[in-house]
């Protein structure tokens, strides 16, 4: 391990804390009537988020942030071989399990685990190493676009199986953010686009939950008690919230109102309860996140460092919008929760093992170089 030459990143480290320990407070207040409904404890989802989700994501934010980011780079083929053994996973009968339509989850020994939300860590790093590797040759068809499409079709395939065309989303705006910092062509791109959208437009069309559910979105007055619910529900609490909020603990849609409150719908809850200035100042805190973590990937000492803080500012920052999208009725629905605040264990334990390997690199950024002026290194 080459000796580090600096203290990590403390602001970086203050915001992750800052955005960890308000979205405990806030899972606390949203679930507690949800909790005691289903488990008859007010505290059962936020207990199980700090034992499934805190806990060990706090173990490997540490242990991550200590280990040399650039070991990661000699086990990228173990990682790729990883994230598609753990997609195949949920179609193991005596493993898989389904809520709702998707068969997203594994469970092992009663623990309940969702491979996607690894995968988001596992895969990024593989590419990140396959990229810096291939840097002089990624703006070619042969050696850059073709694997890269073979790579990122194997792995949104299986998601899309599952179905979760949610996480197949930001694992697709990832993997082309860090395809285009490393150095792609933008006719590459934008054929990869035009393709991704034929897609979309095409699963839409074969599933009649997902047609219904984009119809809700552009109309969601045509079916308000069925497919249009949840968002007319979450547009109701985020306009009550008004300017100052109903007060913490006081929000009406979390009486069994509002669907997926703990989860994909708790940013309605916390409009609703706080209003629209704490919310806006929240949504400013996750911007200076995704900004330290720009400011990172600026200062990296090579190209596998810069395109793993990318990844993980593309992934946590597009999850966060298409989540408030959602919920302010400018997305359609995901199911995507919102990082480092929603109910689900996996996803906050991989967010913070992410962030932890940032927080690595922060050590070996060039001292005195963090600067918004410093431009982005295309090699």
């Amino acid at each position: 391990m080459k000796r580090i030459g600096h203290p990590p990143d403390y602001t970086l480290i203050t915001l992750i804390f800052v955005i960890t320990l308000f979205g405990l407070i806030m899972l606390s207040s949203a679930s507690g009537i949800l909790g005691y409904e289903k488990f008859g404890d007010s505290f059962w989802y936020l207990k199980h988020q700090l034992l499934n989700g805190l806990l060990p994501g706090l173990i490997l934010f540490l242990l991550l942030a200590r280990i040399d980011f650039r070991t990661w780079k000699k086990f990228s083929p173990l990682l790729l071989f990883l994230s598609i053994g753990l997609l195949v996973l949920v179609f193991i009968p005596a493993l898989g399990a389904s809520y709702g339509k998707a068969r997203s989850w594994i469970n092992i020994a009663g623990f309940s685990l969702q491979p996607a939300e690894i995968v988001k860590l596992t895969f990024l790093l593989y590419l990140a190493a396959w990229l810096a590797k291939t840097r002089e040759r990624v703006d070619s068809w042969a050696y850059g676009f073709l694997p890269f499409i073979i790579f990122l079709g194997a792995v949104l395939g299986l998601v899309i199986m599952q179905p979760d065309m949610g996480t197949m989303s930001i694992i697709l705006f990832m993997s082309l953010a860090v395809f285009f910092v490393a150095g792609a062509k933008l006719k590459h791109l934008a054929l990869i686009l035009f393709g991704c959208l034929a897609g979309f437009i095409a699963l839409i069309k074969i599933a009649p939950y997902r047609m219904a559910r984009f119809t809700a979105f552009l109309d969601p007055s045509l079916d308000p008690q069925g497919i249009g619910y949840h968002i007319n529900q979450a547009l109701l609490a985020v306009g009550s919230g008004g300017w100052f909020g109903l007060g913490l603990g006081h929000s009406k849609q979390k009486f069994q109102y509002l669907p997926e409150v703990p989860g994909d719908s708790i940013f309605a809850i916390m409009a609703e309860e706080l209003g629209f200035l704490v919310i806006t100042g929240f949504i400013i805190i996750f911007l200076l996140l995704f900004w330290q973590i720009i400011k990172v990937a600026r200062n990296s000492p090579d190209s596998f460092g810069q395109l793993i803080a990318v990844g993980v500012a593309a992934w946590l920052t597009g999850q966060f919008f298409v989540n408030v999208g959602a919920m302010l009725g400018v997305l359609p629905l995901t199911g995507l929760p919102l990082p480092l605040v929603s109910y689900g264990g996996t996803a906050m334990m991989t967010s913070l093992a992410a962030l932890g390997i940032v927080v690595n690199i922060s050590k070996f950024t060039r001292p005195g170089r963090i600067s918004s002026k410093v431009r982005f290194k295309r090699r």
